[in-house]
Formats: C-alpha cells, sequence, structure tokens
C-alpha cells in the first residue's frame, strides 16, 4: 500500500502531478521495450472497442484499451464515468459504495467500493482518485490504492492492495464521436492467465451492456446522483507531460468513485476504480458457464 490519508486534514498529494504525468505516458505508449499482446478487436455501427496487454517485469499485467462511442460527446461521457449510482442501475456487481473523504482543496476523494462475481469472494478496494481538465475538452483521470481510518479490513472481502488505472476521454477530430482509453493494472488474487482468458471472452458482451446504460444517461440517472456536471471546485495547474506542457483544470466529483475498469477501469472498462472490472465479470462469467457446461455433461453421462 502506497498512500495513506488523514482523516481529519488533507489528503496531501494521494494523487498528484506526477500521477497525472505517469498515467499520460502510459496512455501515450512511451515506453518501446514494451511487448504488446492484442487481446481483442469487436466493433458494430455505434461502437468500437480494442484491448492489448502486456506482462512487465515483477508487476501485474498491464492492460491499455481503447472505446469509441459514435452520438456521445466527452462531457457526457465523463458524467457516466463518474456517476457511481448510476452505475449500480445497471452493473449489478457493484454492490456496495461510499465516499470517504474529500479533500476541496484539490479535489482528491477517496472511496470505498465492494464488488461481487459470481463464485469469488467480493473484492474491496479502497482508492483515491482525481480527475483533471484540459482546456481542449480532453478529462483525465487517475485511480491508486490507498488506505483509510474509516475503511478497516473485513474478513468477508478480500482487500485489493495493488491498483493504478487511469483514462483519458475527448473527442474524436471530424465525428460525432468520442473516445475514452483506458490504462489499468491491478492484484487482485486471480491467476494470471484465466484473468485474460475470461477478460477476452467476455469483456465484449459487457462494453455493450454499458455502451446500452449510456444510451439512456442521463435520462434514467436518478435525482441526487450529483455526476461530474456539478463539479464545482475548480483549480488551475500545470502539469508536465514529458516535452509538452499543458494547463489543466483540477475538478472534483461529489460522492462519486472514478472507475476506471478499468479497465478496464478498469483495461479494463472501467471504470471508477472498476478498471478491471470487465477482467473480474469476465472471469465469473466463463466460471459460471463452464460450470452449467460441466453440469451437464455429468447429468448426460449418469
Amino acid at each position: 500500500m502506497t498512500c495513506f490519508a488523514n482523516s481529519f486534514g488533507r489528503t496531501s498529494e494521494l494523487v498528484s502531478e506526477a500521477d497525472l504525468k505517469f498515467l499520460v505516458k502510459n496512455l501515450d505508449e512511451i515506453d518501446e521495450s514494451e511487448s504488446w499482446e492484442a487481446v481483442i478487436d469487436k466493433r458494430n455501427n455505434l461502437l468500437h472497442y480494442n484491448a492489448k496487454c502486456c506482462k512487465p517485469k515483477n508487476a501485474p499485467v498491464k492492460y491499455l484499451s481503447v472505446t469509441v462511442f459514435e452520438n456521445c460527446t466527452p462531457e457526457l461521457l465523463r458524467d457516466f464515468y463518474m456517476d457511481n449510482n448510476y452505475r449500480k442501475q445497471w452493473d449489478k456487481t457493484v454492490v456496495e459504495h461510499e465516499q470517504l473523504q474529500l479533500d476541496r482543496s484539490n479535489g482528491t476523494e477517496i472511496g470505498r467500493t465492494i464488488k461481487k462475481f459470481p463464485l469469488l469472494t467480493p473484492r474491496e478496494y479502497i482508492l483515491a482518485w482525481r480527475l483533471w481538465e484540459g482546456n481542449d475538452k480532453t478529462y483525465y483521470c487517475f485511480i491508486k490504492e490507498c488506505e483509510h481510518p474509516s475503511a478497516p479490513l473485513q474478513r468477508k472481502c478480500v482487500r485489493v492492495r495493488y491498483f493504478r488505472s487511469g483514462w483519458r476521454i475527448r473527442k474524436v477530430p471530424g465525428r460525432d464521436a468520442c473516445e475514452i482509453k483506458m490504462y489499468h493494472q491491478e492484484d487482485a488474487g486471480l491467476n494470471v492467465e484465466m484473468a485474460k482468458l475470461a477478460f477476452a471472452r467476455g469483456i465484449w458482451s459487457y462494453v455493450c451492456k454499458m455502451h446500452a446504460a449510456l444510451c439512456k444517461y442521463p435520462s434514467s440517472s436518478q435525482p441526487g446522483s450529483d455526476p461530474a456536471t456539478a463539479l464545482s471546485l475548480v483549480q488551475k495547474g500545470m502539469s508536465m507531460m514529458g516535452s509538452r506542457k499543458r494547463k489543466l483544470e483540477r475538478r472534483q466529483s461529489g460522492k462519486v468513485v472514478a472507475n476506471g475498469l478499468l479497465l478496464v477501469g478498469g483495461v479494463i472498462c472501467l471504470s471508477r476504480g472498476n478498471c478491471s472490472l470487465g477482467a473480474k465479470v469476465a472471469m465469473g462469467y466463463l466460471l459460471t458457464k463452464l460450470g452449467k457446461h460441466n453440469a451437464r455433461q455429468s447429468i448426460g453421462e449418469s
């Protein structure tokens, strides 16, 4: 665990400009020594999803995914990803979420999320995240694991100890479309090869489900969801992106956890501290299907 929060004071630099620089470096794929493996490339008339992965030395598998949504704006996609109340309506793996702390001086937030997947012990995430907005309507979010006095360990859950995730949302030039590129690394205690297989088998159906929820947003969002359109704490800062220097606005997202899905997270699609969400949903889906298949075989043999 690499970051800690004072429940009575500022969250300090839990998620800093250095983390933003790290995120941009990974999204821009600056490290040419990394060997990437294609995982999936799927599309339909309204959606395109592409993901790849690599295995760094002595570190969890790293995922990069790009999702392009037609007929979508960066602001809408940002709000969708940051609205945890709405996520609980369509993503049944999220069984519990609460905001633990908000630093009004820089917009850093801390939250706790419990996710449940078929045949797996619930996973608990204590995460800190921060949202930046660029002058060109490009949005960045970085999420990392942390500890908090209000979230002691629970025997009924597996605490995720390593989590690095983030995304960039921007408009696709010349089109009524929006792109989210996501970076994700997570150690959730799963077998690496099985998780990769499950991710490849199940992520497309999950992304399609997410797109269906996006098409209904925000009309289906319940009052009080407080999505990113309500961001009010704005501070200007300078971030160093390699040789580039860009002015960014730092904003907070009240009472929500950034997803990073990731994977999904995120890779992982996802979202909001959920970046490896796609991988774990796919894992549960695959295990369930395998269980049903084996059961049918047993009945047939008997």
